[in-house]
């Protein structure tokens, strides 16, 4: 970056920032040697016991004397109060400048108390109970110490082999967006400097959920068309939703790994989105330059590194090592050290940090607030919300509440570990309320439960563990006997917790082991099956989708899981959740998503093979993006426009009656898409621009308003600019993707 760059991009930052924190930045950023404005930019993970003795021997005493010296910035995974307030105080009591460390976590979706994992809840469509839930994760993480999140994740993925679908919102990205604003406003609130907020990260920045073949940590070969409509959008949401840092990702684009883009970090982040807070590497991936054959060595991947615009160095040893002398030989400009710094010291003074060093560290506030019973209700009503009815073709569902025989079978039904999902750090095993728990709520009935068989014989979260059992049948006979004298039958099936995350590609998106084999033996001797999933990603079902009449996509669900799936079982909830992912009939349908484009030859109009198709199998998804169901009906009828003809620029109004045709009080997710028939850029066959959610009482219609504009009808250009083009539009309103009720209109 030329000086010329740098003094405009912090003019543009200028703009907006607090001037007396300015002002306290430069005086202090004066003060400041090469090496401590270095170790700002430098991240550790906690390295030994901090209320302990100090280490002795190896790195784990070097990054101690780096702390004592201000070489570090930030520290991550140290948490709870005795242990933060112990590492801060040596930052600011025995350093030179006593410089407060930020301090990070993954705090995912939940800290002690867990929500839903991501994916779950973006099926929720609820952007306020959304936020809810990213608000209650930053009360417990700041009560106990940490003032830094490392989320929301809003990397869209068509993808569902890639393990970290299950931290993100899905496929789209106007959906992506939505959740991405609102997790943001959650983590952070309406002061930063309040002592239950935390600054949030919008990562991974950009395209990691590109990933080829969902492998994770591979390359990502998109065109410009994707990056700038799909997978930007949602960062440029949560940057206009006030974001204070960003993370970059692992994967390379255009031949680059990202961390070293400076088309991302310093083009389109740092200069035309005017982002002033700072960019953090994720875990050591400014080294991993190296491996990537993108520099020959540390130093080279620092000079890199922070030169495109990566401003702290997460555990990677980089900067500390290699950053100082570059400056020293003339390589680097100290300019460049000056807007990193001043990011990082500015996201500090709006936490409050400098003010009181210590505002996280109360341990009156720690235990009062971690696992408090109102945090447990936010959860459970989140978990509810999440929840799909993905079929209900015989009305199983909702189960009586009396007289019958209910058989509850599958290992998962009884797990109180597995339901918390992948991500979950700060959170105990076995905290999990389990279905089987769930259901014994419910005594009405008669509850016999068999395991079936064990899904898993090995799990843990951070080592290639999860041992698949796909042998083991020996409790299948116990399973059959309890089914065949039962009324219905309820399966949890799906997903062990930390089969999904980082490092949790699969091949396969069956069910895991012995389990198809298991829902098969048990519908032959009772048809009467209701299937509940529990799993982190879409999984590939055909089978059970032409067999089984009741499914439920349960998700990992969290500390209330087994609440949660009960009530909605027995009717004490109606569920409303939509799928915010395509699932496909198998994986060689992968990627597989609702916005795709017409291609050149989309039907069989010639009646012969030449058209865009499988031989094997159908090309459309097994449950399609944004279907769900509910134990209520609901009717679209009388789609009106305010006109045929608009002039651009001006507002579209779209109204539509929805009315519920059924006995029973329900929510609908009201979804409208656009098409643009035409483009100088070829467009997709539908566009999601608008959704709400409804609450209808039985039979009753609601006239639901939406109204389009230049920023639903337009898209960005392949050198990345926003055009609006005038043409032939349809628009779409419906319960799902899949919907014909559709009107036409001309834009000028």
């Amino acid at each position: 970056m030329t000086m010329t760059v740098a003094r405009a991009q912090k003019q543009e930052m200028m703009k907006n920032t607090n001037p007396e924190i300015e002002f306290k930045i430069d005086s202090l950023l004066q003060l400041m040697t090469v090496e401590e404005k270095v170790g700002q930019m430098n991240q550790y993970n906690g390295f030994w016991d901090v209320t302990g003795p100090a280490p002795e021997g190896g790195s784990a005493e070097k990054k101690y004397e780096h702390l004592r010296k201000g070489w570090v910035g930030s520290m991550l995974s140290v948490r709870g109060v005795k242990q933060v307030r112990a590492v801060q105080k040596i930052a600011v009591e025995e350093t030179r400048l006593g410089i407060p460390l930020i301090i990070g976590f993954d705090v995912i979706h939940g800290y002690k108390t867990l929500s839903p994992i991501p994916l779950a809840e973006a099926a929720s469509w609820d952007l306020e109970a959304i936020k809810n839930s990213a608000s209650v994760a930053a009360a417990e993480a700041s009560a106990s110490g940490i003032n830094w999140t490392f989320g929301p994740m809003m990397d869209i993925s068509r993808d569902p082999r890639w393990g970290r679908v299950m931290e993100g919102a899905g496929e789209d990205a106007f959906l992506g967006s939505r959740i991405a604003e609102a997790r943001v406003h959650g983590f952070q609130g309406d002061d930063l400097s309040a002592v239950h907020t935390v600054a949030a990260c919008a990562k991974h920045f950009a395209a990691y959920g590109f990933s080829e073949s969902g492998k994770e940590y591979n390359t990502v070969d998109i065109g410009a068309s994707t990056l700038h409509n799909v997978v930007l959008p949602p960062f440029k949401a949560a940057v206009n939703a006030g974001v204070r840092t960003v993370m970059n990702s692992f994967n390379e684009l255009n031949g680059v790994p990202v961390t070293g883009s400076s088309y991302l970090q310093r083009d389109i982040l740092k200069g035309e989105w005017g982002f002033d807070g700072f960019v953090v590497s994720d875990w050591a991936s400014i080294n991993e330059m190296i491996n990537w054959g993108h520099a020959r060595d540390k130093r080279e991947a620092a000079q890199k590194a922070v030169t495109a615009g990566s401003d702290m160095d997460m555990e990677g040893n980089v900067y500390i090592e290699a950053l100082a002398q570059l400056v020293k030989d003339g390589v680097v400009e100290e300019s460049l050290l000056d807007d990193a710094v001043r990011r990082i010291l500015r996201v500090k003074y709006e936490l409050g940090l400098f003010d009181d060093p210590y505002k996280y560290c109360d341990e009156a506030r720690e235990k009062e607030t971690i696992g408090n019973a109102k945090h447990h209700e936010a959860v459970l009503d989140m978990a509810k919300k999440s929840i799909v009815l993905l079929k209900n073709d015989t009305n199983l569902l909702p189960l009586k509440k009396e007289g019958q025989k209910i058989a509850l079978i599958g290992a998962l039904a009884s797990d109180k570990s597995s339901p918390l999902g992948s991500w979950r750090i700060a959170s105990d095993d076995d905290t999990a309320v389990s279905v089987l728990e769930g259901m014994q709520n419910y005594s009405g009935n008669s509850l016999t439960y068999a395991k079936g068989a064990d899904v898993f014989v090995g799990q843990a979260q951070f080592i290639q563990e999860v041992v698949v059992n796909d042998a083991d049948k020996s409790g299948f006979e116990e399973a059959i006997s309890v089914a065949k004298n039962a009324d219905v039958v309820v399966m949890v099936l799906g997903e062990q917790g930390f089969q999904t995350g980082e490092g949790r590609s699969r091949t396969n998106l069956q069910l895991p082991g012995v389990q198809q084999e298991l829902l098969e033996a048990v519908f032959k001797v009772n048809p009467n099956v209701v299937l509940v999933l529990n799993n982190g990603r879409p999984l590939a079902i055909s089978w059970a989708d032409a067999h089984i009449p009741a499914i439920v996509e349960a998700w990992q669900l969290g500390t209330e899981t087994g609440n949660a799936v009960a009530q909605v079982l027995y009717g004490d909830y109606n569920p409303s959740g939509k799928l915010p992912m395509t699932f496909p009939r198998n994986v060689g349908q992968v990627p597989i998503y609702y916005n795709f484009k017409n291609t050149g030859r989309p039907d069989d109009k010639d009646g012969n093979v030449f058209w865009s198709h499988f031989i094997d199998v159908e090309k459309t998804p097994l449950y399609p993006f944004g279907h769900g169901l509910s134990y209520s009906t609901f009717e679209y009828s009388d789609l009106k426009m305010d006109g045929t003809s608009f002039e651009t620029g001006a507002d579209i109004v779209v109204s539509v009656q929805v009315q519920n045709t059924s006995p029973v009080d329900g929510k609908e997710v009201v979804q409208l898409y656009i098409r643009d028939l035409v483009g100088s850029i070829t467009r997709p066959v539908k566009e999601l621009k608008g959704f709400e959610l409804v609450e209808l009482k039985a039979g009753e219609t609601k006239s639901i308003r939406f109204k389009l504009n230049n920023e639903s009808l337009g898209y960005y250009n392949n050198d990345g600019k926003f055009i609006v083009e005038p043409g032939d539009f349809k628009v779409f309103v419906g319960g799902s993707s899949i919907t014909r009720l559709e009107s036409d209109f001309e834009l000028k």
